[in-house]
């Protein structure tokens, strides 16, 4: 073959070989960063501050206990595809975490957002979460203004692995934040509704260990012992004891936590049952959202207690990427 020949053949493989690397990277300058999450909650904030320049999948299923989760080979794909994986920690997702430290890739970062926003004497303990099992309690969201620390380190993060997207990341999540700051008021303003003597809670699981706090709430029994199995006999008759010294109007259930204890309770101490709160698991559409959960949590909490229904009737549930 002559050699200009011989050159024609080489820049043509050559031309080949680049069209192919061009047709399967093609998108690659634009192609979205591949996030793994964990609870509903967490995934939700994270598609909301990453807006069209991520694709975000969760790996606890709305709906799905989160405590007792255990991933399955399906999710060790996702965890093994990400770029960035975003978990709660405080002991949450054990078994996920587990697996993405297997399968991730060597560069990829495990943002623990519980572990960065507080300190360990900060970690609450409760029955659910006794100080003896060294596990504490995970469920930092229902407090915004934890959420709001949440949303910053989730922002960060994302520039520091595309900063290219950095004006993107900034300005969705200044938007978001000035959603949760007014969800925030909206929360105290309910809670101001609800007669003092009211302001308790009773609930199956204990999610609002950092919530009451925050809000001016006292968090009186939490009927979940820490095996997640039922409480035992004294358990439930020192709790229906302590309801009715109390005055307690109602008490709070979940539909991911259904308990017949918890209607025992409720007929013995002569409260009110409600079993629709919710910790993590997303409403249905239009208010199928983060701050959808905790408006719609306000409202039942709000009447069941005495309080103004329609106190946060006025936030806005809606994702900036619908």
């Amino acid at each position: 073959m002559k050699r200009s020949q011989l050159y024609a053949h080489k820049l043509l493989v050559s031309l080949a070989f680049f069209w192919v690397l061009n047709h399967v990277y093609a998108d690659e300058p634009d192609r979205k960063i591949r996030i793994a999450t964990t609870v509903p909650p967490i995934t939700n904030i994270v598609e909301n501050i990453g807006g069209a320049s991520v694709h975000v999948v969760g790996i606890v299923p709305n709906g799905m206990d989160s405590h007792t989760f255990e991933p399955i080979p399906a999710d060790a794909k996702t965890l093994a595809a990400a770029d960035i994986i975003f978990v709660n920690g405080l002991d949450l997702e054990i078994p996920t975490i587990k697996l993405a430290e297997k399968v991730k890739k060597a560069d990829v970062t495990i943002v623990h957002l519980g572990n960065s926003v507080l300190r360990e004497e900060e970690w609450q303990y409760d029955f659910s979460f006794p100080r003896e099992h060294g596990h504490p309690n995970p469920h930092l969201w229902p407090n915004i203004a934890l959420t709001m620390k949440y949303a910053e380190i989730i922002r960060d993060r994302l520039v520091e692995l595309s900063p290219q997207h950095k004006d993107a990341f900034t300005d969705n999540t200044s938007v978001y934040l000035a959603k949760l700051k007014q969800l925030d008021e909206a929360i105290f303003a309910c809670v101001k509704s609800i007669p003092e003597n009211n302001r308790k809670l009773v609930t199956y699981h204990d999610s609002f260990a950092y919530f009451a706090p925050r809000y001016g709430m006292k968090v009186i029994a939490a009927i979940q012992p820490a095996s997640f199995t039922e409480p035992g006999p004294r358990e439930v008759i020192r709790i229906i004891e302590q309801i009715r010294h109390e005055k307690i109007p109602a008490i709070f259930g979940s539909e991911v936590f259904p308990s017949k204890i918890m209607e025992q309770i409720a007929r013995e101490s002569g409260a009110n049952f409600v079993d629709e709160l919710s910790d993590d698991e997303l409403p249905e559409k239009p208010n199928d959202s983060f701050i959808g959960m905790m408006v719609n949590n306000m409202t039942i909490m709000s009447e069941a207690l005495g309080g103004n229904p329609d106190c946060a009737a006025h936030v806005d549930t809606s994702n900036l990427v619908q």
